[in-house]
């Protein structure tokens, strides 16, 4: 699973009690770390271990910058200071998680020693002033169930924006003439998005490293029923190499490639499953140089942070029975762990070359989505949907259905999207709503489920 460190930032205000704020840093801090997450504290910036001072930015800002913190939570331990709370995260320019333990009854008296609650609304709205966006998770008690999936989504969260912010794809020739509809803005995402692309012709594919066939191949033979001649599996073999070696000299973690036809009249083979291969190794590499694709592949797998990967998918053709059923199918660049039986290696639909895979993907719960966009405007197409039975098809392939195949239909027509979409067995839906006010994208949920999602993000 992906790593993410939280940097761990409990504040208090002077007025309300400062024993009682250290107790709450402490058992908040010891809670995190009971639930599994990788947290930086501020234990060390003063004797409190509290924010409350313009003093603490600067030291919290050198530590947590050296310790490559991905994102911040702002633990109001008592009322907090939410001036300093803001002018923190605004240096940061990290994800904000907004949080406060719920408050005790108060005392028979009828003072109070916290106030949490009433602090999270005076810093949500100075960091609403500093336009700093954030997230917040309900006013609960550490041993709430809304604590625990509330701190695991936003570090989903932070893996989305992590890697959408640091994202470099490798680029294998120009996208097919005849795919007009995978252009792409390279100058623009770099721009807008810091989404760098490292181009290289098709000719610097052919190239594999010798040393590492023999295990290549043995992962062949074991991962794949081999229905292709013998003497074309080791180009299957060469070709995922060749691609693993050129991610890694270009600093990248994905890639996007041509696929048809060049490749063909350079080593006979169809990608597919040599692209599967990258896939279940967790560097998503798409097809027919979908550049939008492959960021797609990237922001779904990092919402489930790396639990499951991708596929990258084609809307082909709706369901013969189902109304709102739809084939999602590719020629096979599939992971094999998203098949419901072992791949077999083979010819494809379109094709005459081998190298295509052919296998159904396990049915159940998915999510499908699309980063997209045309006209300077980008936008993430995103819902549910549910694997069902269906005809046998060719390739990699998986029968859905959604609630309403007929809006998600006009929603693709109609744009920015195109035929492609990425599927995963998760539900991250509501993180990748979440992540998209983080990096500048809308998020366009193709069922009106947007009170759910805002419902579900509340821990409701």
């Amino acid at each position: 699973m992906d790593k993410i460190k939280l940097g761990f930032v409990p504040t208090r205000r002077s007025i309300f009690s400062a024993p009682d704020a250290i107790k709450y840093r402490g058992l908040t801090a010891d809670r995190l770390r009971e639930i599994g997450v990788d947290i930086v504290d501020i234990d060390d910036i003063n004797d409190e271990g509290l924010l409350f001072d313009d003093s603490h930015i600067e030291p919290i800002v050198k530590k947590f910058r050296a310790e490559g913190v991905d994102g911040i939570m702002l633990c109001h331990a008592n009322f907090g200071t939410e001036y300093v709370c803001a002018r923190l995260a605004r240096e940061l320019g990290l994800p904000v998680l907004l949080w406060g333990p719920r408050d005790e009854r108060p005392e028979p008296d009828g003072t109070r020693l916290r106030d949490s609650q009433c602090g999270l609304f005076a810093t949500g709205k100075v960091l609403r002033r500093f336009q700093v966006p954030f997230t917040y998770m309900t006013n609960c008690r550490l041993t709430d169930p809304e604590f625990e999936r509330g701190v695991w989504d936003f570090l989903a969260v932070c893996n989305v924006v992590k890697t959408f912010k640091h994202t470099r794809i490798l680029q294998m020739a120009t996208r097919p003439f005849d795919f007009w509809s995978t252009m792409c803005n390279e100058g623009e995402l770099l721009e807008k998005f810091n989404i760098q692309l490292s181009p290289i012709p098709m000719t610097e594919l052919v190239q594999a490293d010798e040393q590492a066939m023999s295990a290549m191949l043995a992962h062949i033979s074991e991962s794949f029923e081999i229905c292709i001649p013998e003497d074309k599996v080791p180009a299957v073999a060469g070709l995922a190499i060749a691609m693993k070696r050129l991610v890694e000299k270009y600093g990248c973690n994905a890639g996007a490639i041509q696929c048809w036809n060049a490749l063909q009249d350079e080593l006979g083979i169809m990608p597919c499953a040599a692209n599967a291969i990258l896939n279940e190794m967790g560097i998503p590499i798409v097809c027919e140089t979908d550049i939008h694709g492959a960021i797609t592949a990237l922001m779904v797998e990092a919402a489930d942070l790396g639990r499951h990967r991708g596929m990258f998918a084609d809307w082909t053709v709706r369901h013969p029975d189902n109304e709102n059923g739809e084939l999602l199918q590719h020629c096979g660049p599939w992971p094999c762990s998203c098949a419901a039986v072992k791949p077999k290696l083979t010819y494809p639909l379109a094709f005459d070359h081998p190298g295509a895979l052919t296998a159904e993907a396990k049915h159940g719960d998915l999510t499908l989505a699309r980063f997209d966009g045309d006209n300077g405007e980008y936008s993430l197409l995103l819902g549910n949907a549910r694997g069902i039975d269906g005809p046998a098809g060719m390739g990699t392939y998986l029968w859905v259905e959604v609630d309403n195949l007929k809006r998600l239909e006009a929603k693709i027509v109609e744009g920015p999207y195109i035929h492609h979409c990425v599927a995963i067995h998760a539900n991250v839906v509501p993180v990748l709503y979440e992540a998209c006010k983080y990096i500048g994208i809308a998020p366009d949920l193709y069922d009106p489920i947007e009170e759910d999602v805002k419902a579900y993000l509340r821990g409701e």
